[in-house]
């Protein structure tokens, strides 16, 4: 039996499905062209509690759950995967730091406008020379008096152009090495020595931003040190579990798309005199995606409630996170296999599922970390 929804879970599926159908589906095609999102859609969400739905309503957010969250980024992944990965880092990677190791006066001053959507924010963790190994990063950050001066790049910032609010992590211990001397703050956009960098263009999720964030000489008041000094990748690793959960969601929204799509054409396409749906092949095809999103979901909705129970959710986020996206990229491709030659050009949409549908294996921790994260869990120190 399938994770049964509670009537204010299915409450919030319908209407964000509703919403995501209505007012995303129709614009998928075009935002995936030009690369770009209607700047509204980001307050019709805020609007309706989602661009900060874990958020107490105390501080303008949705007063939701965990499971909520999940709901809400898969069903907007399913119409139009670049604003599920907006929505994801505002939400998991932005309100939830401030929220979970923010002062009052922090919370209070950024959360209300990330959490109703008048303002975005980014999260500035990777390096160069710093992807999957975190902790190696080189950005420091020194005492400046009134203020710490950060000096250091970030690549791979999703929202990074567009963004108000940059969570940025950067070196406090001179010497430092590993996870040790490691601090979080607040910058925010007009920051002098703060910049956008190189704008990435990529394979997918196109109407999302991904660009360097240069800091030289950047200075923060140190009123926007963002929990403990030093113990800033705490922070880091507390924020990414979240931060899975999203993705794990986004990735099963690409896979029912990839799904959903293939059924429809299925019944209307017709080879050898009857429609390729009752071909064994594309049957089992079928089948299979359908069970491996079920399977996902169910993954996903326990790493989440495990969350909302305020338990340590480490190991169930990153297996939920590894399924999901290898589910995503499975189903994408046995989509545009059904589709055939028509599923290789862009007037079909599983070519861009298939394009989106990658990157959940790479970001917020690739396929190898998230098998590393599941093994230390069960096998201990080594």
């Amino acid at each position: 039996m399938e994770f049964e929804l509670g009537e204010e879970h299915r409450l919030v599926q319908a209407t964000v499905r509703e919403w995501a159908t209505a007012r995303l589906l129709p614009l998928a095609a075009e935002m995936d062209r030009t690369g770009r999102y209607p700047p509204e859609l980001l307050r019709e969400l805020g609007d309706l509690g989602l661009t900060g739905v874990f958020i107490p309503e105390a501080y303008g957010g949705g007063g939701m759950d965990t499971v909520s969250y999940s709901i809400v980024i898969e069903e907007i992944a399913r119409a139009e995967a670049s604003l599920a990965g907006i929505l994801s880092v505002n939400n998991s990677l932005d309100c939830f730091p401030i929220f979970a190791f923010g002062t009052e006066a922090q919370k209070r001053k950024y959360l209300p406008d990330l959490a109703r959507g008048r303002k975005l924010g980014c999260y500035c963790l990777t390096e160069p020379t710093a992807g999957s190994d975190a902790a190696s990063l080189r950005t420091v950050a020194r005492d400046g008096g009134d203020a710490w001066v950060l000096t250091g790049t970030k690549i791979f910032v999703t929202n990074g152009v567009e963004a108000d609010v940059l969570i940025i992590y950067a070196r406090t211990e001179a010497g430092s090495t590993g996870s040790r001397g490691i601090s979080a703050f607040i910058a925010e956009k007009g920051d002098p020595g703060l910049s956008v960098g190189k704008i990435e263009r990529k394979l997918g999720l196109h109407a999302s931003t991904t660009c360097e964030i240069v800091l030289e000489e950047c200075r923060v008041p140190k009123d926007r040190l963002l929990g403990e000094r030093d113990k800033g990748f705490r922070v880091a690793m507390a924020t990414l579990d979240g931060g899975r959960i999203g993705i794990a969601a986004q990735a099963l929204g690409i896979a029912r798309a990839a799904m959903e799509d293939s059924i429809a054409y299925a019944k209307e396409r017709h080879q050898f005199g009857r429609p390729i749906a009752e071909f064994q092949a594309t049957q089992w095809k079928i089948a299979d995606m359908a069970t491996r999103i079920r399977a996902g979901r169910l993954l996903m909705y326990r790493a989440a409630w495990i969350r909302d129970q305020g338990r340590r959710h480490t190991q169930e986020a990153s297996m939920a996170k590894l399924f999901a996206s290898e589910t995503a990229m499975w189903a994408a491709t046995q989509a545009v296999q059904i589709y055939g030659g028509y599923g290789y050009i862009q007037d079909y949409p599983v070519e861009r599922h298939f394009r989106d549908a990658k990157i959940t294996e790479i970001y917020e921790g690739t396929s190898e970390v998230q098998r590393m994260v599941i093994a230390r869990q069960l096998l201990g120190p080594s």
